[in-house]
């Protein structure tokens, strides 16, 4: 059990690091001592958090569409 939990830490560390930037949020929330402040940094993280889902979206999109192009080629696709 242990094996499994030290794997999967692991594997949600490196998710981190590859899709946020903590150091840099860590270093925002230290700034933010006042109201402001701390309303620009939700702000940020709503845009940011927008702007991933939206590449995300386009991305499927885009395989889609792929996926249909070579349906289309091999002749496998149905009017």
């Amino acid at each position: 059990m242990q094996g499994t939990a030290r794997e999967s830490r692991g594997r949600g560390m490196r998710e981190r690091r590859q899709g946020f930037d903590y150091e840099r949020y860590r270093r925002l929330l230290a700034e933010a001592v006042d109201e402001s402040r701390r309303m620009a940094l939700i702000n940020l993280l709503i845009e940011e958090r927008a702007r991933d889902r939206l590449a995300a979206c386009l991305t499927s999109e885009r395989n889609t569409a792929t996926a249909m192009r070579i349906a289309e080629v091999l002749g496998t696709s149905r009017p």
